[in-house]
């Protein structure tokens, strides 16, 4: 979960541009088209509890709605980095949420997921006032971020406490280089992050898996040496024990950065995350 060099050639570019110091610039200069970005819309009172809506530039919806959170170790991230997740899929037809959410120091475990399942329960209330369809919602993140989704489809406390169930709110789920499985804590932080001992195993999605779970999709690089595949390997041996549909890709040579950046149009296809995505997605 710490930041470290992802290698050399493309996985070293995209550490780069994934790094606080640059705000994915490059990423997004070269957002595809086909789509708008209605921003700063607020789901809370917090300066962190904001959100872009990003949508199809042509033609009018209802369209499917995707709730996206971003990673950074639940410590930074901004929601305007990654205006190119947003043009990815909206240029596709779809509705996409980016949210900003409270981070460590100013908050601990659970207020980021809190947060995202306020943001959930805005979607729900307000998408249809922009084109949205909040009957056929889906949350995916990326690192962190799908930590966080994974929390909001599998323990159901979280959206259940904003008046939603995750067994009928969402179609599904996708985890991009998630962390569902990570103890023992090692870091400090994270131990900050995640509280007294005792309270850990709930932290962790793979200790609230049912059969009522709803499908997902997980993508991990098997060069991840960042979150180690065997998050994603065993939260779906999980998933598949409990009856529930989910579909595992690993891709070769790939590191932790890079299942998200394959989304902007510079490194499309490199793995083809947005295809594999996309294909999920329109099965709900």
């Amino acid at each position: 979960m710490r930041r470290t060099s992802l290698g050399a050639g493309l996985a070293g570019l995209a550490s780069t541009l994934l790094s606080a110091c640059s705000p994915l610039a490059l990423l997004n200069v070269a957002s595809d088209g086909g789509a708008e970005r209605v921003p700063d819309l607020a789901y809370g009172a917090h300066p962190r509890q904001r959100l872009d809506l990003y949508r199809p530039r042509d033609g009018r919806g209802p369209w499917p709605v995707v709730g996206f959170f971003y990673g950074g170790a639940w410590e930074w991230g901004a929601r305007g980095d990654y205006r190119f997740v947003g043009h990815a899929l909206a240029s596709q037809g779809w509705m996409v949420a980016v949210a900003d959410y409270r981070l460590h120091p100013e908050v601990a475990w659970p207020a980021f997921l809190q947060d995202g399942a306020a943001a959930v329960r805005w979607l729900v209330d307000h998408a249809a006032d922009h084109g949205g369809d909040a009957r056929r919602m889906h949350l995916m993140g990326h690192s962190a971020g799908a930590y966080n989704a994974a929390m909001l489809a599998l323990d159901a406390r979280w959206l259940r406490a904003v008046d939603l169930d995750p067994t009928t709110a969402l179609r599904s789920w996708v985890g991009l280089s998630g962390p569902y499985d990570f103890l023992p804590l090692k870091s400090d932080t994270l131990k900050t992050i995640f509280g007294p001992e005792a309270q850990r195993p709930q932290t962790q999605p793979i200790n609230h898996v049912t059969a009522a779970a709803p499908p997902a999709l997980l993508i991990h690089g098997d060069a991840d040496e960042r979150v180690l595949p065997r998050n994603s390997r065993r939260l779906a041996q999980a998933l598949r024990a409990a009856g529930v549909a989910v579909e595992l890709i690993e891709y070769p040579d790939t590191g932790h950065a890079k299942t998200v950046v394959a989304l902007s149009r510079p490194f499309r296809d490199r793995p083809p995350v947005r295809d594999a995505v996309l294909r999920f997605l329109a099965r709900g």
